[in-house]
């Protein structure tokens, strides 16, 4: 049983790979721009080791308490980790400890005290800031409108490293329902990098996820957020 589960994954990661190497290739882009997230909050230490073990090289986790358990268990195996859920400013010290990328930051509060925690721990911390693009309220993220102001606050911060922006649009049954959702996001990057801010890369745009993610590739996401179609379904 172990066995199935450990091709599983290595069929579903190798299909992913395929899939997002196809949707560059559509539009012209170098798969290479393109980085896997595997997204494993829910999953088991033991199909994120499998998943590891055949070739994930990043692992998203949403939750902090779910993720330090499993990180402190997986060390040994030094994947990359990031953090892609909705964090709260009590949890920013954890955040800074365990994750090389914060996608969710979507405040200038939270940023200030994720900039605070790097201090002590001496560390530059890099983040995405979280546009709501889809205006719904059960989505965290800064306002579009907010999205270069944000920006340019945040790279005033010393021991942050501000590296592009995340979002979601809603979802739907039909992924070509979000393209306007995700071209809106691209283009608040597009509009952040034409400030020319010192010290912001703004090299990624993390959007897509397992129902849209060939849609977000076209739309010029350089980092894609995938769980169900990696790991299965939770």
């Amino acid at each position: 049983m172990a066995d199935k589960k450990n091709d599983e994954i290595k069929e579903n990661f190798n299909s992913v790979k395929k899939q997002i190497a196809e949707a560059a290739q559509r539009c012209g882009r170098n798969p290479d721009e393109i980085t896997l997230v595997a997204v494993s909050k829910k999953k088991s230490v033991d199909a994120i080791v499998k998943a590891i073990d055949v070739g994930v090289e990043i692992l998203g986790e949403n939750y902090i308490q779910e993720a330090v358990n499993k990180i402190e268990v997986i060390h040994t195996k030094s994947p990359s980790w990031h953090f892609i859920g909705h964090l709260q400013s009590n949890k920013a010290k954890v955040a800074v400890k365990y994750f090389d990328l914060i996608h969710t930051v979507d405040s200038l509060k939270l940023a200030k005290e994720i900039n605070r925690h790097a201090e002590k721990a001496g560390k530059i911390q890099d983040i995405l800031i979280q546009i709501n693009i889809s205006q719904e309220e059960t989505k965290s993220g800064a306002a579009a409108e907010e999205g270069v102001k944000l920006a340019e606050a945040v790279s005033r911060l010393k021991f942050l490293s501000l590296k592009g922006v995340m979002g979601m649009p809603p979802f739907f049954d039909d992924p070509e329902r979000a393209r306007p959702y995700l071209r809106r996001l691209a283009n608040i990057r597009e509009a952040i990098k034409r400030e020319n801010i010192e010290k912001i890369s703004m090299e990624h745009l993390s959007m897509g996820m397992s129902d849209d993610f060939r849609i977000a590739i076209e739309e010029g996401s350089t980092m894609v957020r995938i769980g169900t179609a990696i790991f299965g379904s939770r």
